[in-house]
């Protein structure tokens, strides 16, 4: 379902959502937000956001830390840099248009990679986490808060029906939970820490993943674990 999600299209869909994003899906991924923010807390540093659209979420990060933020789309950015300034937030290091799957940063170069609802919102989610992984410092997190499609069943294929419509506004509703087992048994230094169901409705998670340091030995094929 890539053909639906060309990158001329996201990023069309997403000029068009700016003056409106806030608005509709400010409170709906309030929770998730915070927890994705939260997460990367946790670990700290240098903290890249990938999809950082608006900004919604750069005044969440405490100040010892220092976020980088890129979108593909200037529009977004646009209020995001505007946000940086009204807010007077002195951590943010720097906004650019980045594509996600072509990450413009050096190797290791991150202690935290967060992607809030992006993974389903890019052409070729593997290859946006490849690069999330790669940036990543070794001991480092990648923090995802996303919608898990179900993959199967009534539901299921109601999400694959729905891919023409959602793909034209910038993201997909089919993306199971398998896509992320797939990824993550072919990439063997990372780890899964901790996969948990946020709102609404239980069709979103926050996922924390670990690239391993490269002293230690390698996991067992990625299995799911929820926390």
């Amino acid at each position: 379902m890539s053909e639906l999600l060309q990158l001329d299209r996201v990023v069309g869909a997403y000029e068009r959502w700016a003056p409106i994003y806030d608005l509709v899906f400010g409170q709906v991924f309030r929770r998730g937000r915070r927890a994705a923010v939260t997460a990367a807390e946790d670990v700290g540093g240098r903290i890249l956001e990938v999809g950082v659209g608006t900004g919604i979420s750069l005044a969440g990060y405490s100040s010892p830390n220092r976020v980088v933020g890129i979108d593909v789309s200037e529009a977004m950015l646009a209020k995001a840099r505007q946000r940086v300034v009204d807010l007077g937030l002195d951590h943010v290091e720097r906004i650019d248009v980045m594509d996600a799957e072509q990450l413009a940063f050096d190797d290791d170069s991150f202690d935290v990679a967060v992607a809030q609802y992006v993974i389903t919102a890019v052409p070729n989610p593997e290859r946006a986490l490849d690069e999330l992984a790669r940036v990543v410092r070794p001991g480092g997190e990648i923090v995802i808060a996303t919608r898990v499609g179900a993959g199967e069943g009534m539901r299921g294929a109601v999400e694959k029906a729905l891919m023409p419509v959602t793909g034209r506004l910038g993201f997909r509703t089919d993306f199971p939970w398998s896509r992320y087992l797939a990824w993550l048994a072919r990439t063997p230094s990372v780890e899964l820490v901790e996969r948990r169901e946020l709102p609404p409705l239980g069709h979103f998670a926050l996922i924390r993943l670990r690239k391993l340091d490269r002293a230690e030995p390698l996991p067992p094929p990625a299995t799911e674990t929820v926390q």
